[in-house]
């Protein structure tokens, strides 16, 4: 113990006298282990404590302080009574002290052992013996940190003290300017209000030494280490302010003088301030104000050219209203909500009968606001305003204003979550519906395409609530819906329309299946060469109505009979036509999603027909639109789409049906099976393609079901798979072969039987790439590609043995460009394989991996490569690059800065297009790098400006243009030669280009200009 006593002794005579800081940490290690207690540290500080100089008063109380911040959790009562009695006596020595006995203290407040009446005494030797303000940052901070850590543990204590509490806080804080320590204060504001402390009469007190700092005007400094945003200050005071209806009398009356201030954040700020006030108060506190409130609101609106103020000014109109609308009517007193909104439309309403004046949109936008903040409130306004616009829009004769009228009665007509009616309430424009429903179909029939397209908007809002379309004018819509497809070419109409027709039909499908889709079936199948435009609208909107089963079930099986039609040569559908028919199906088959019935009747009917009239096609000798890839290549999204929604067992029975069809060519599921007996769909067929292309559907059949269903025979599915990719000579059918082989692997589960695989087809692939007189090296790259995008998403081992080949392969003469741009399918999304929609075993940051992994190697293979196989590893590295999250694209780049000016000079269009891509943040927030290559990068982007592809035009553009923001004095020198070159895009032919080219030398011109930046 004397040993112990004696290194307690020196270590503290070397922190106190010998000015060694590092000494407190060994002493509170000591103190951890028990070597010694805090008890006897403070006996061995007893010179120190009782010295008659205050410094080394204050070194003692600085050791113990520090001491005490890592063994607070180690302390006994009986130690926090005497440390507490100490530190509290302290408050009253030299104030040089102060700041280590508060840092005590606030160690002491962590403490659980803390007596009761403990924390009320420390607060009260605080109060009464610290000025807080003339106290420096840290201690300010401190004693914040104090009321915030007795506020969490010791509540009840505190809010004994009553008003008192309050009181001494308001005298701490008053004064403070620093923005961390106002965060801290702001904390112990709000907690004052939101937990129920009593304020005493010291209510105004408190509200003015806060209000003092709204609105909060900051702006934090470059490259700030304590990352305090104005927002954050904003948000935690507008906390405490709006956190009492008692602050109201007072708040009120500032804000409405702050919405004088010429700067825009403070008007922003008001308005958010009291938009917050309306859940809090009641009408009580805003009556006195409503006029005030309400002017203020109303010149913001009107008057302002900035969509924020306009924003936020809406926004507190309907929390007034919202707030008012809560108020409970008594027959001895005034309605607040009906005062109030008789002064809104006293001010708006007229201006709605001025629908060519400016002053008709701010108006409709306040008096929708109001509407909009309660059922009573869109009850008094829509009874005011609804009558008064149909009688303009029925008086006005010109389609301009007749559309700004209908445009305001929209926003009139579609309700928001709090105006709408409670279950048993109709809705407040039942009594206008047979005006409304006029207006809207007499809109429809208008030529001003932009009074149709409002007019759908309307009907649909109309269609959305209960109770305001009739059966019949359902069915009136319908027609009108109907008309307007067949006859109506513009887009913009078309496209309305089509959004119309779907929101409505989900809800009535049984009008839409009787008015429109036999007239649109009709149209479909009528004469094709006076009608292509009309019958590809209504192929559009087939798609858009069909959310119903009972839809589907009608809209389905005629897109189908398009696709017999097409494939018997009936009608003379086009491949364009049949491609837009299978692009509304899997639109069909999205819809299915979720929904059990959807899905049996794509299994049972949908998908079966696809295949039937796939394999007629590919069975008949004459040319049918079914045949073409690109057909199939739309055809593979329905069933891909609608398999990956079955349940389990449908997909099970999906899994089974598909491979006995394309295993043993059992096609007895398929309707009107006529087919030969034994058809080998798996083969390659060397005079015909037609057949082996539909392994495209195998592909989607079984590479889309969930993981969990087991897929039939696939051994023997996968060596035939593996056959075709290798000896099928036609690149649709080998690429597809090696996807649905691809798809299979990545979804099958670890183990002997996967590796057994594996290995065999690594075998065979490598046989046939180091064959260079191989026929089939493209077939064995290409499942080579694919193996290794199936392997690399689930992070098995072997992925990285199939990715160091196709590397070493960029090197190869004669498939090397090929490999390059199949780094490109191993780094992007695939939309019809290997991606989550299809459940396939997907990793997150798969690429970022793939890239840390392998960006070295890829170095390496360009600096050894031969000079006409470098443009290859530059290719392969855009594309990694370019698919790369955004962020590790900046994280990455910097490393890569020389690979990527190389790639700039490439002559490959997609490198440059892709390497400018990349470029273009980095330029942004360039890094240190990037100073000793400015040379070299301005010499190829000016280049690439006048390259004859518009989209390496525009790119390189932009880069430059961000290369004005760098330093000055680093982009100066170039600044006659970048204003130069940039002269000639001015002129170009493609307007993105000059738009760009004008953009860039504006910046570049004012460059080191008087005025310029």
């Amino acid at each position: 113990m004397a040993a112990d006593s004696n290194v307690l002794l020196g270590l503290v005579e070397e922190f106190v006298s010998g000015q060694v800081d590092s000494k407190a940490t060994e002493t509170a290690t000591g103190v951890k282990t028990g070597q010694f207690t805090i008890l006897q540290l403070v006996e061995a500080l007893g010179l120190s404590l009782t010295s008659s100089q205050p410094q080394t008063r204050g070194r003692g109380v600085q050791l113990l302080s520090q001491v005490l911040q890592e063994c607070f959790s180690c302390l006994s009562e009986k130690e926090v009574e005497v440390l507490k009695a100490f530190f509290e006596n302290r408050l009253k020595d030299h104030y040089v002290i102060t700041p280590h006995v508060l840092q005590g203290l606030k160690a002491l407040t962590k403490c659980s052992v803390l007596l009761p009446g403990s924390a009320v005494s420390i607060l009260k030797s605080i109060f009464q013996d610290v000025h807080v303000q003339s106290l420096m940052l840290a201690e300010r901070s401190c004693v914040y940190n104090i009321l915030i850590n007795l506020m969490e543990s010791r509540e009840e204590e505190l809010k004994g003290l009553g008003a008192d509490f309050v009181f001494g806080f308001v005298q701490s804080v008053d004064g403070e300017r620093d923005p961390r320590n106002l965060l801290l204060a702001f904390q112990v504001a709000s907690n004052i209000i939101h937990r129920g402390y009593n304020l005493g009469k010291f209510v105004e007190e408190l509200f003015e030494v806060m209000s003092c700092y709204f609105p909060i005007d900051f702006s934090p400094p470059p490259n700030d280490p304590h990352g305090i945003t104005q927002e954050e200050l904003v948000l935690s005071l507008r906390a405490v302010l709006t956190g009492t209806s008692r602050f109201a009398e007072f708040l009120l009356p500032l804000i409405i003088e702050k919405l004088d201030s010429d700067v825009q954040s403070a008007k922003v700020d008001s308005l958010q301030t009291l938009a917050a006030c309306g859940p809090i108060y009641s009408h009580k506190e805003l009556a006195e104000f409503l006029s005030g409130l309400w002017s203020s609101i109303r010149r913001e609106v009107f008057q302002t050219a900035s969509e924020r103020v306009e924003s936020a000014g809406l926004s507190a109109l309907s929390a007034i209203t919202s707030c008012l609308s809560r108020s409970v009517l008594n027959s001895d007193s005034e309605d607040s909500l009906q005062v109030f909104l008789d002064l809104v439309l006293k001010d708006c309403q007229h201006h709605l009968c001025e629908p060519d004046l400016k002053l008709v949109w701010p108006s409709a936008k306040l008096l929708q606001a109001a509407a909009g903040a309660s059922y009573r409130a869109s009850l008094i306004v829509t009874a005011a305003v609804i009558p008064a616009l149909l009688e303009q829009y029925n008086n006005r004769s010109q389609c301009a204003q007749r559309r700004t009228l209908l445009e305001v009665l929209q926003g009139f007509v579609q309700p928001t979550p709090l105006s709408h009616p409670a279950e048993r309430e109709e809705s407040v424009l039942v009594a206008f519906q047979q005006s409304l429903c006029s207006v809207v179909f007499s809109a429809l029939v208008e030529s001003s395409t932009g009074l149709q397209v409002t007019a759908t908007r309307v009907l649909s809002a109309l269609g959305q609530q209960p109770g305001l379309l009739a059966q019949t004018d359902v069915e009136k819509a319908a027609d009108h819906l109907t008309r307007l497809i067949l006859e109506e070419d513009d887009a913009q109409v078309s496209s309305a329309v089509v959004e119309c027709s779907g929101s409505l039909a989900h809800l009535h499908p049984k009008a839409f299946i009787t008015r429109m889709i036999p007239r649109l079936k009709e149209e479909i199948f009528s004469d094709p060469v006076s009608n292509g435009a009309a019958r590809q609208r209504c192929v559009t909107v087939l798609a858009s109505v069909s959310s119903q089963l009972s839809m589907v079930q009608e809209s389905a099986p005629m897109l189908l009979q398009v696709l017999a039609s097409a494939q018997t040569g009936s009608c003379g559908f086009t491949v364009e036509e049949v491609t837009s028919v299978c692009i509304s199906l899997q639109r069909i088959a999205e819809h299915a999603r979720g929904i059990e019935e959807m899905g049996r009747f794509f299994h049972d009917i949908i998908i079966p027909q696809l295949l039937a009239l796939s394999l007629q096609a590919a069975l008949q000798n004459h040319s049918s639109p079914l045949t073409d890839e690109a057909v199939l290549s739309t055809i593979v999204p329905v069933i891909s789409t609608a398999c990956a929604a079955l349940q389990t067992e449908l997909a099970s029975q999906m899994a089974a049906q598909a491979v006995t069809l394309f295993l043993d060519g059992d096609a007895s599921f398929l309707p009107e099976n006529a087919f030969p007996s034994q058809i080998q769909l798996l083969q390659s067929q060397v005079e015909s393609n037609g057949l082996s292309q539909l392994v495209c559907l195998l592909m989607a059949c079984v590479c889309s079901l969930p993981r969990s269903v087991d897929i039939p025979e696939i051994d023997r599915l996968l060596v035939q798979l593996e056959d075709l990719s290798f000896t099928c000579p036609h690149l649709f059918s080998y690429t597809f072969a090696a996807k649905c082989f691809a798809g299979l692997v990545n979804k099958r589960p670890a183990g002997e039987a996967l590796d057994a695989v594996l290995e065999r087809v690594l075998k065979r692939i490598r046989v046939e790439l180091e064959n260079v007189s191989s026929s089939q090296r493209t077939q064995a790259f290409t499942l080579l590609l694919w193996m290794s995008k199936a392997l690399l998403l689930r992070y098995h081992p072997l992925s990285t043995v199939l990715t160091d080949k196709l590397f070493a392969l960029l090197s190869d003469p004669e498939l090397g460009c090929q490999v390059a741009d199949g780094f490109s399918v191993l780094m992007s999304d695939s939309p019809d394989v290997l991606n989550r929609n299809c459940h396939a075993d997907v990793r997150i940051m798969y690429r970022q991996r793939f890239f840390a992994e392998n960006s070295t190697k890829l170095v390496q293979g360009f600096n050894s490569a031969e000079q006409d196989k470098k443009s290859c590893f530059l290719k392969a590295l855009s594309h990694i690059v370019s698919n790369l999250p955004r962020q590790a694209q900046l994280t990455e780049l910097p490393a890569l800065l020389q690979l990527l000016l190389e790639a700039l000079s490439c002559p490959d269009q997609g490198v440059q297009l892709s390497t400018l891509s990349c470029l273009q943040p980095v330029l942004l927030e360039p890094p240190a790098a990037l100073n000793n290559q400015l040379e070299a990068l301005f010499s190829r982007l000016l280049a690439l400006t006048a390259s004859p592809a518009m989209k390496v035009k525009v790119a390189s553009l932009r880069c430059v243009h961000a290369l004005s923001g760098l330093p000055e004095h680093m982009v100066l020198p170039f600044r006659a030669r970048v204003l130069k070159v940039l002269a000639v895009p001015l002129d170009d032919k493609k307007r993105l280009v000059r738009k760009e080219a004008v953009a860039a030398r504006g910046e570049w011109f004012l460059l080191g200009s008087p005025g310029g930046r």
